[in-house]
């Protein structure tokens, strides 16, 4: 890779959300829900170009009220319920083409911040690593969970089940935030997914890691927003 400079930041916001209607646009904070995403990829000091995908005119129309391009709109085969999302980044990489690295940023995350998405792009460019995703603690350690059997007998979820009394005794353990996903754009076209072999991870407080799919989760962010009015959560 040249330069940091290379870099296209997609932020994919389908319409037609069925578990919380027009999520994208719903109002935390006072802002739009992708306006979140929108102000945090445009004061990323690394993204050097900032573009939206989305079938829905009113979620173009609020992105652009916020300074986001929305040079085309996603084809209706690829804003389906089960669209996967490596789908629709290539699409963009396919009609806004020349960067070495991509980053997905879902609208369900606006409490990443742009320090969260240049931390990710620099430690996966320093690093030499082919993609970065961020992730963070889980709250529930896999090492105290069990299933059921067809007895109903506890069997341990993980192989080295733990047996720590305490949860600071135990391992940390990680998991994705859905927040970044940093991937060198031929990688990307290579391999088509964002946790190809050798990525590694950025790691976020969980309290920038809540994901938006139901009222609840809307509430707990504005709870999150009014509560911590300062650098850690920002619009940006």
């Amino acid at each position: 890779m040249s330069s940091r400079g290379s870099v296209l930041a997609v932020i994919t916001a389908r319409g037609g959300s069925k578990g919380l209607v027009g999520k994208n646009i719903r109002l935390l904070g006072g802002l739009p829900l992708v306006a979140w995403s929108v102000r945090a990829a445009l004061s990323a000091r690394l993204v050097s170009r900032t573009i939206l995908s989305t079938d829905d005119v009113a979620i173009a129309a609020v992105a652009r009220d916020h300074g986001c391009e929305v040079p085309f709109m996603r084809s209706a085969q690829l804003a389906a319920d089960d669209t996967p999302s490596i789908d629709v980044v290539l699409d963009a990489l396919e009609k806004v083409s020349g960067f070495e690295i991509v980053v997905l940023l879902q609208p369900t995350s606006p409490l990443r911040t742009a320090e969260d998405i240049d931390n990710a792009i620099r430690l996966c460019v320093d690093s030499g690593a082919p993609a970065c995703v961020s992730v963070c603690e889980v709250d529930k350690s896999p090492y105290w969970m069990y299933r059921l059997d067809q007895q109903a007998r506890m069997r341990p979820l993980m192989a080295e089940h733990s047996v720590a009394s305490r949860r600071q005794d135990l391992p940390p353990v990680h998991v994705l935030n859905g927040a970044v996903y940093v991937t060198r754009a031929d990688v990307l076209m290579r391999e088509r997914t964002f946790i190809p072999e050798g990525t590694i991870g950025y790691v976020m407080p969980r309290v920038r890691s809540i994901d938006i799919d139901s009222e609840l989760d809307l509430f707990i962010a504005e709870r999150l927003i009014t509560d911590s009015r300062n650098e850690e959560i920002s619009p940006s």
